[in-house]
């Protein structure tokens, strides 16, 4: 049950209004999750920063998609697995990247694997990293700025997921199409 206000330009904190306003001239709407943010300015204020930050980050959309999509399906989060769905397909990622995501079956490359074993090990073993997942990391072709990239990444969709979590965020109306269920544990 969703006990959290959903605030628009009317009804939220002062401290939040531009926030929204931005939100609304990003995303053409206020996406729910915004909404509920809104009630602390300062956790809408930096999920946007991180948001701006990873956007602008090395990864290509694909990866970022990557990073977003193991964090958000390992979190069980029914609100960000649609949106971010959705998300994916306005940049231009192929379906077959999105539903191995969230199916949890297997990616169309060995790198963009590697990437979500990283971002998973990242996750579960809270950035207590053994040496060889690191250097398997790098053997993939990847980096230092992506391992720190990956906790950017993972920094977002902490706020994100759990505020979902806690809200029961409804799923915006764009989204709803791609609804989703976990299948699966890897």
């Amino acid at each position: 049950m969703n006990t959290f206000t959903s605030h628009d330009q009317n009804n939220a904190p002062e401290a939040a209004k531009p926030l929204l306003e931005k939100s609304l001239k990003g995303f053409g709407m206020i996406p729910g999750l915004h909404a509920v943010m809104a009630e602390a300015p300062g956790l809408l204020e930096g999920y946007q920063v991180l948001h701006a930050l990873f956007l602008n980050s090395s990864f290509n959309a694909d990866e970022k998609t990557v990073v977003w999509q193991t964090i958000n399906v390992e979190h069980n989060c029914h609100y960000c697995v649609p949106a971010h769905t959705g998300i994916s397909q306005s940049m231009k990622v192929a379906d077959e990247v999105s539903n191995a995501l969230r199916d949890e079956t297997p990616l169309p490359s060995a790198r963009l694997e590697a990437l979500r074993d990283f971002t998973l090990a990242m996750l579960r073993q809270r950035g207590e990293l053994e040496e060889k997942q690191v250097q398997d990391f790098y053997a993939a072709g990847y980096t230092r700025q992506n391992v720190l990239e990956v906790i950017l990444g993972l920094s977002q969709k902490v706020m994100s997921n759990y505020t979902n979590h806690v809200a029961h965020t409804p799923i915006d109306e764009p989204f709803k199409q791609f609804a989703w269920d976990k299948k699966s544990s890897r």
